[in-house]
């Protein structure tokens, strides 16, 4: 028996970035990367800086950065929800790969402090999103 497609919400504190249908949903998570697809049980986790993936109910691909945030999943519904949150087709490639370079540097030094090591998970996340929008 098929199941019907998850219904996705990801949520930034400024708007509703993406909403609809889906069939499968990856995402990491503190303990690692999780993948969900229709019939998953329910779940509430904590999200890192990450790429998010949807595929949609119709077979295409959203990429999505996210900073952190939770995941929530119950009865075919899936939110994500994050302070800043991005689809990768509006994310500038060019000033997040030129933000990214110090800040790198910085980390690999080892003089990054805590807000710094965040921000270029987010960077690189962004990257990723926008890189996979684009191919």
């Amino acid at each position: 028996m098929e199941r019907p497609p998850l219904e996705v919400e990801v949520v930034s504190a400024e708007r509703v970035v993406w909403s609809g249908e889906a069939v499968n949903v990856v995402a990491r998570t503190v303990e690692g990367d999780i993948g969900i697809l229709p019939g998953h049980e329910p779940l509430l986790a904590v999200l890192v800086p990450c790429l998010v993936e949807i595929v949609t109910a119709d077979g295409r691909s959203e990429s999505l950065a996210v900073d952190g945030g939770f995941i929530s999943v119950a009865n075919g519904h899936v939110s994500v929800l994050s302070q800043t949150a991005e689809l990768g087709k509006e994310i500038s490639l060019e000033d997040a790969r030129k933000e990214l370079a110090p800040i790198e540097l910085k980390a690999q030094q080892g003089q990054a402090d805590d807000a710094e090591i965040h921000r270029l998970k987010m960077l690189k996340a962004q990257i990723r999103a926008g890189e996979r929008a684009t191919s």
